[in-house]
């Protein structure tokens, strides 16, 4: 197989597209690629697979995409958007096995918090879910892939983007829900083969970057291909797509990149 396979489960905004009680052209469209999960990631090595975040669609996510192993969970940061679906990890600890948790020491403490019967040994049954924390503090690795954490401003918060590499090489980059992009950062990715980056819509947004501000990040940075996630109702994939430069997609629910 290729060094990694990522599929995107997810590339919707906290309420999903469709909105619930939502009329507009957006969230009625027929086109499956207006179809916006909430935000997650399922990535395949030669040696583990993991996912990114656990959203409150995480279950159908890995239903509908055969998500059948998971070796480890990492996130980005503790928004309900991208926790929620934490409990659905339980069918990857069927043999009671420890399935490792990679995150923030904040990000982890809100996780024990809000979960606390799956991190809590005396309320957790032989099947349960059995997370295992394991603070991010610098570069760790998942079998073969090296991932490099990069903190990312986000209202009052501090969210983890991710850099992976395979044999010292830049493969894919995710920067989602971040409003801006320190010059660290930038240069930690400058280069990178594929680029995923947040872009709520094009009005500007206190907490996230907005189509225009993404568009200016990628032009510093430079990747092989970008794709733009984390996108509200605001926008229909087909005409979005018309209106970007070249090299620059619009990252769908099921999109699946081979590196």
């Amino acid at each position: 197989m290729s060094k990694l396979r990522i599929t995107f489960l997810g590339t919707g905004t906290s309420q999903g597209v469709p909105r619930i009680g939502c009329g507009c052209a957006v969230c009625l469209s027929p086109d499956p690629r207006d179809k916006r999960s909430r935000c997650s990631l399922f990535v395949e090595s030669e040696s583990l697979n993991w996912v990114v975040d656990t959203g409150a669609d995480f279950r159908s996510q890995c239903l509908r995409h055969k998500v059948e192993q998971v070796d480890a969970a990492v996130f980005t940061h503790a928004h309900a958007d991208h926790i929620m679906g934490f409990d659905d990890l339980r069918p990857f600890c069927r043999s009671g096995n420890a399935l490792p948790v990679y995150g923030s020491a904040h990000t982890l403490g809100e996780l024990e918090r809000i979960f606390a019967f799956a991190f809590n040994p005396r309320e957790r049954f032989p099947t349960y879910l059995h997370p295992e924390s394991r603070i991010v503090s610098g570069v760790f690795s998942l079998g073969e892939v090296e991932l490099t954490p990069l903190p990312l401003p986000h209202g009052r918060m501090t969210s983890f983007g991710y850099l992976l590499k395979v044999g010292g090489e830049s493969l894919f980059a995710y920067l989602t829900d971040c409003k801006s992009v320190p010059p660290e950062v930038e240069e930690a990715v400058a280069g990178v083969r594929h680029l995923a980056i947040d872009a709520l819509r094009a009005r500007p947004h206190p907490t996230h970057l907005s189509i225009g501000e993404a568009l200016e990040v990628i032009e510093r940075v430079r990747p092989g291909a970008a794709w733009l996630t984390h996108l509200c109702h605001e926008h229909l994939h087909a005409d979005l797509e018309k209106s970007l430069p070249e090299g620059v997609r619009v990252a769908y629910d099921g999109l699946a990149l081979e590196l």
